[in-house]
């Protein structure tokens, strides 16, 4: 089976041509073959039958001759006889035998070489008709072999002739049906190739009709590739066009969503900086009241313009992983401390499920993919609460954000990872408090794709939502040593700023008066300036550097804060390594996002709340010391 097989496939390699020749001489050769078989096997059967009549001829000659002397018992006369008869041509030997089978002559021939031979036996016969001896003659089958090969020198000699003339037959009427239809194919070829093509009306009338059918499907088709190719330049023109636009919708909304952010985020800040202000010292509750307040609308808009400045962030492609392994624990508990207020305060439950496992990602990405998940579960659930665990899969370990929320449609599932797009269920509220613009899942998707991995949402309309999250794990390092003890000179866990020389610099009056009231309610003396002028005649003046610069990046006249710093880096009294730099900026636009990326200085997006503020500066002032030690 496997060899008809491995036959039918060789075929099925040959060309169209050669599949007629080869048809034409298959049967020729076996016809030819067995015509010669046959009239050879006759020749050679007559002429071997030749011979035996010839030696029976022999045979019967000696025995009339040798009847006498074999009366006498004449051994002598016998002998001559038996040698007679090897003088016939073709005879090998002749024996004459009594009747008791004894051999009483025998003669060969000494002449010629002896071979392959056949014995004929005939008796010798009495005149009274008794059987007196027998007499033996073997004749050499020598011509027999020679006529056999020369049959088979002449049947290789006919068949060549014979397949030669069947293969120029075959060739010729192979060629002549083959041809037109290689042509074809060749055309067919160019057509397939998007080419005009058309062949000649020549051959066979089966091989015309195919031909003309050819032409004339060939004729179709260049014309509705033609009308297909005008549609699609068409198509393309008008899609060229479209993405123009939508390009320049998209620069737009960038330029437009920046410069909205930065404008807004000016008195946002100062309006943050001014309740930390007030709230200081404050002891009246209803003034405590008030002043809470103002603090839910701040914090309100700082999460949207939160969600504005990681889009921006995105979008300027300034975020880059930073990988490193450390335990999932302790972001669950970071998660926890931050959510764990929130909930409590809308009647819910947050359960952060203790872990022993480690992954290997990003910190800040993954905490802030996290936070938005865990703030979304809280703003879209009324009873009930959120659920935070993980577990082991494969080689890698999936996070789990599960809530007993609203739910989200199945028609929305995949789209609520879109910019903009928020689900409002009818017939029941979505969320508590405010609510968001729709950036916060979308800036999860963002992230994952970041960190090369992917998130993955289940939810049931009125039953709650689950989304999953999938990160490399990481082998358990050693437990770290212990925290060291607040450090001296803290207030309430905070870091003290007493006696830190720190040098404000912003173009809006408002901030800068914020400011200096926040970092003076901490212990520290504030020097102000508004432009680099101020700035550097500040330094002309100070008896040292301060400790800490604070500035904001876009200042009047189209200078920034980071030409600024530089300015004062090279005034002769200027700052030095042991002063710390920190830039506070709303700016969103990516271009300058990649400029402060590329700084090395380290940077809050305004607003910017009083204790991050605080934490931030003491940060930097430690780093600078360490620099300036090393």
């Amino acid at each position: 089976m496997n060899w008809n097989f491995r036959v039918l496939r060789g075929l099925a390699r040959l060309t169209f041509a050669q599949q007629l020749i080869l048809l034409a001489l298959v049967p020729a050769t076996a016809a030819t073959l067995t015509a010669i078989a046959v009239l050879t096997r006759q020749h050679l059967g007559n002429l071997t039958e030749l011979m035996r009549a010839n030696a029976q001829t022999v045979a019967l000659q000696v025995a009339t001759v040798a009847q006498a002397p074999l009366s006498r018992m004449d051994k002598r006369a016998l002998q001559r006889t038996a040698q007679s008869g090897t003088y016939q041509p073709h005879v090998q030997q002749v024996q004459i035998w009594t009747e008791d089978g004894e051999i009483v002559a025998n003669s060969e021939t000494v002449d010629r070489a002896r071979g392959e031979g056949l014995q004929v036996v005939v008796p010798i016969v009495a005149d009274d008709g008794r059987h007196n001896g027998k007499v033996m003659v073997e004749i050499s089958l020598s011509a027999v072999q020679n006529a056999r090969r020369s049959v088979w020198l002449n049947v290789a000699v006919v068949l060549a002739i014979s397949l030669l003339g069947v293969g120029l037959a075959g060739w010729w009427a192979a060629r002549r049906i083959s041809e037109p239809i290689r042509a074809l194919g060749k055309a067919v070829d160019r057509l397939g190739a998007g080419e005009d093509a058309s062949v000649a009306i020549e051959g066979t009338s089966e091989v015309q009709h195919l031909q003309l059918g050819f032409n004339q499907a060939a004729r179709a088709l260049a014309e509705s590739r033609r009308l297909l190719q005008s549609r699609i330049n068409e198509a393309t023109a008008e899609l060229a066009r479209k993405n123009a636009l939508l390009e320049v919708a998209s620069q737009a909304k960038t330029r437009l969503l920046a410069a909205a952010s930065h404008d807004l985020r000016q008195p946002l800040h100062a309006l943050t900086l001014f309740s930390d202000g007030l709230a200081n010292g404050e002891t009246d509750p209803v003034k405590l009241q008030r002043i809470g307040h103002i603090r839910e609308c701040v914090e309100s808009l700082d999460r949207l313009f939160s969600e504005l400045l990681n889009l921006s962030q995105l979008d300027a492609g300034v975020l880059q992983p930073q990988w490193a392994d450390f335990p999932l624990d302790r972001l669950f508990d970071e998660i926890s401390r931050n959510f764990r207020p929130v909930a409590e305060q809308q009647g819910l439950r947050l359960v952060a499920r203790k872990t022993e496992l480690w992954v290997r990602c990003d910190y800040v990405m993954l905490s802030r993919i996290l936070n938005n998940l865990v703030s979304n579960s809280l703003r879209h659930t009324l009873e009930g609460g959120v659920l935070i665990g993980a577990r082991r899969r494969g080689k890698g370990v999936r996070i789990d954000v599960v809530d007993t929320g609203v739910g989200i449609a199945a028609q929305h599932q995949t789209r609520v990872f879109e910019e903009f797009y928020q689900v409002e269920p009818a017939g029941r509220p979505s969320a508590r408090g405010a609510r968001g613009m729709g950036l916060g899942l979308a800036t999860v998707q963002r992230l994952t794709e970041l960190l090369n991995t992917r998130v993955e949402l289940s939810s049931r309309l009125h039953k709650g939502t689950c989304v999953r999250v999938l990160v490399r794990s990481a082998p358990a390092a050693l437990p770290s040593p212990a925290p060291s003890p607040v450090a001296a000179g803290t207030e309430d866990g905070e870091p003290s700023l007493a006696n830190l020389r720190i040098l404000v610099i912003d173009d809006e009056r408002t901030i800068l008066e914020g400011l200096s009231v926040v970092l003076a309610n901490w212990g520290a003396e504030v020097l102000v300036a508004q432009t680099r002028a101020e700035a550097l005649a500040l330094a002309d003046t100070w008896a040292e550097p301060p400790d800490v610069v604070v500035s904001d990046l876009l200042l009047q006249g189209g200078d920034n804060g980071l030409d600024v710093i530089a300015a004062l880096e090279r005034h002769p009294r200027g700052i030095g390594s042991g002063t710390a730099r920190l830039l506070v900026t709303g700016e969103t636009k990516p271009d300058r996002l990649r400029e402060v990326a590329s700084a090395g200085i380290a940077v809050l997006y305004k607003p910017v709340s009083p204790r991050v503020l605080r934490q931030s500066i003491h940060a930097q002032r430690a780093a600078a010391l360490m620099n300036t030690d090393a």
